[in-house]
């Protein structure tokens, strides 16, 4: 009995230390990458001449909107090392926001690319939704599609009658969530509808800027600054494609190495959702010049405070 105990001890003492080691990476990464989105929201709201430009606009709906998608999907990763069970009402908030913001980073950088193709087609008779006070109108849109394919997605599947969504616990994953072979094919058909879409828009733009480059002849610098932009953004998107990559590594790491489930679900989270995610901010903040001035005068002031006061 005692050999029994101390079996289950020493099993349970490695599982627990490997869940606080991975808590531990993930956090503070959430933390850096909630503080770099606030100091650029922040610079957003502090000067005009953001508030002015459409494309600066989406922009920070893009902050916005990954913002949202790396909490949900930070909380999706405690709850299921955690084996924590919730009630249905509780989980599907959060599958909600996570999928529907997962899409909607796609929309983003189609809309921002057909900006900057508008900026250079239409500079001065540009369309009035694009114009920065009615950017709404693009940008709802979005928001509203984004959000009603998972709400389509869960109610596609056979939910009882009889199960009570607050007494009633699961663990909190999508698998569980939308458990039907129909409900699977629906999410796949819907990210390989989303990213056909938004390949093909970012694809378009590139090309038609890239041709408009050659003809011009005067202020090719701002067309070639646009193209690069765009280029950006289909690299944003292949980061974006790093998710759909995971049934693939997971296959892989399965086949060729020892690794516990946990531990391949954890690697995955990390390199295929955590990483492309904070990766596309950083590299579209720090590139911009404007965005990158102020960032620096930011952590310059912050960092002479420290100075100050010690």
């Amino acid at each position: 009995m005692q050999n029994r105990s101390e079996m289950s001890i020493n099993t349970t003492f490695p599982k627990s230390f490997s869940v606080i080691i991975k808590v531990c990476v993930v956090i503070p990464l959430l933390c850096a990458f909630l503080c770099f989105i606030a100091v650029m929201l922040q610079i957003f709201a502090s000067h005009r001449q953001f508030l002015d430009t459409s494309r600066y606009i989406l922009f920070a709906h893009l902050l916005i909107n990954d913002t949202m998608h790396f909490i949900s999907s930070v909380l999706f990763f405690l709850f299921v090392i955690g084996q924590v069970k919730l009630p249905l009402l509780f989980c599907v908030p959060v599958f909600f926001v996570s999928t529907s913001t997962f899409l909607n980073t796609t929309l983003i950088l189609a809309a921002m690319s057909l900006e900057r193709y508008v900026a250079i087609f239409y500079p001065l008779q540009r369309p009035a939704s694009w114009r920065s006070d009615r950017i709404w109108i693009i940008t709802l849109p979005l928001w509203i599609i984004s959000f009603a394919f998972p709400i389509i997605q869960f109610s596609m599947g056979d939910h009882s009658s009889s199960v009570d969504v607050l007494s009633t616990n699961i663990l909190c994953k999508p698998v569980v969530i939308n458990p039907t072979p129909i409900q699977g094919l629906f999410r796949l058909a819907m990210n390989v509808l989303f990213f056909a879409v938004v390949s093909v828009i970012i694809l378009f733009t590139y090309v038609r800027i890239m041709m408009e480059t050659r003809k011009m002849r005067q202020d090719r610098a701002s067309v070639n600054k646009a193209m690069h932009t765009v280029l950006l953004h289909g690299f944003q998107l292949l980061l974006c494609l790093l998710a759909f990559t995971q049934p693939i590594a997971e296959t892989l790491i399965g086949l060729h190495t020892n690794w516990l489930a946990e531990d391949v679900a954890f690697f995955n989270f990390f390199c295929f959702i955590l990483v492309p995610h904070f990766l596309s901010l950083l590299i579209y903040g720090v590139r911009d010049q404007s965005l990158r001035k102020h960032i620096e005068n930011r952590f310059l002031c912050c960092s002479k405070k420290k100075i100050v006061f010690k």
